[in-house]
């Protein structure tokens, strides 16, 4: 398999926002990228609402 056709300045952004290394970044496949950056995404808005939240309304889902 061939490495990933990216700039060092996509795998370097990646790898710090995965908390990979370049090496991994530049072959692991394309789908399973995406997939990562996907939930990572997810994670950063999930912690974003909570820090966002007031303290009296932690009790309350809505």
């Amino acid at each position: 398999m061939r490495p990933n056709q990216i700039s060092l300045e996509t795998a370097k952004m990646l790898s710090e926002k995965l908390k990979m290394p370049i090496e991994h970044i530049m072959h692991t496949p394309p789908h399973i990228l995406m997939a990562k950056v996907k939930e990572a995404e997810e994670k950063a808005a999930e912690k974003k609402l909570e820090r966002n939240r007031t303290p009296e309304n932690k009790s309350f889902p809505y």
